[in-house]
Formats: structure tokens, C-alpha cells, sequence
């Protein structure tokens, strides 16, 4: 199979910039709702990551399950409810301690990068119950440093100095 690039993936699925960085197209939005809630069972993205476009940490009030479509291994960088740091690699290199799936647990404060030079990661994020904008929380080196000072490097790596208008 031909690798393609990120740009082929961008125009064929439509994708658009996020404000977490990347860019990502809606590609499910369940009909079902949670009973009770007033939301969705569940929604569904592509999520095209490219070096030096990371993801900054952001937060979640649902469970968010990833899928590693094509490209590049993906590292998915989390701090813990907890506090606890844990970096996973998103691929398909089961050897090299790659996975093709992975959990990040509601709350957890997490975001993604490419490390490879000149590289991208195509991949599917679930969201359940359904993704909503106003449960999407993104955090400043500084906001972080403050609760997790422990984790210094991967925050000044991951996290906005200031976020975006």
C-alpha cells in the first residue's frame, strides 16, 4: 500500500484546523442519547497530527478511545487524575511498544505529538457521551506548572504559554 501524505489525507477527508492543534473532521455523531443526560451516546473524529503541529493538553469531562488509522506512530502524552505522567505511543509497531488502540480516561489532562522528522499520524477519536466544545478545557504552562510542577518538560513541550484568541 502507498503511504500518503498528510496533505492527501487532509483533502480527501475534508479536514480542518483544530483549536487544540492538528486538524480533525467530525466523521460519526450517534442518534442515540444517553438517558438521562441530554447528549449523545457518542461522537467520533478523524485527528491528523504532522511534526511540529502537537495537540496541546487539553481536558475532558468524557472517555475518549483513539485508533491509529495510517501514517506515523502518535505519542499521546497524559497527566493522571492522580498526577501521574504516562506517554503512549499510537501505532502499529507492537514490538517497539506501539498500540493501535488506547483509553484516555475522563479528566485526564493529555494532548499528542508527531516525533519522527517529517511525519504524521492519521487516527479515529470516540468520544462517549458525545464530544460537546463547552466539557473541551485547555490549560497554560503556567495554570499547569502550578498543580503538576513535577512534570515541567512535557508541559512547557505540550501545554499554551498563552492561549489563543
Amino acid at each position: 500500500m502507498t503511504k500518503h501524505s498528510a496533505e492527501y489525507w487532509i483533502n480527501q477527508l475534508g479536514l480542518e484546523p483544530h483549536p487544540e492543534g492538528g486538524f480533525y473532521k467530525q466523521s460519526y455523531k450517534s442518534g442515540e442519547e444517553v438517558p438521562g443526560r441530554g447528549r449523545v451516546l457518542y461522537t467520533s473524529i478523524y485527528f491528523l497530527m504532522t511534526t511540529g503541529n502537537i495537540s496541546h493538553f487539553h481536558r475532558l469531562q468524557s472517555d475518549e478511545l483513539w485508533y491509529f488509522h495510517a501514517g506515523d506512530s502518535l505519542s499521546v502524552h497524559m497527566i493522571h487524575e492522580n498526577g501521574e505522567y504516562e506517554e503512549v505511543r499510537l501505532g502499529l509497531n507492537l514490538e517497539n511498544g506501539e498500540v493501535p488502540q488506547l483509553l484516555v480516561p475522563k479528566n485526564t489532562i493529555f494532548g499528542s505529538s508527531v516525533l519522527q522528522e517529517d511525519a504524521y499520524a492519521l487516527v479515529g477519536c470516540m468520544v462517549s457521551p458525545g464530544f460537546e466544545f463547552e466539557d473541551f478545557e485547555l490549560f497554560t504552562q503556567e495554570e499547569l506548572l502550578r498543580d503538576y510542577p513535577q512534570h515541567e518538560e512535557v508541559i512547557r513541550l505540550m501545554a499554551y504559554e498563552k492561549l489563543p484568541e
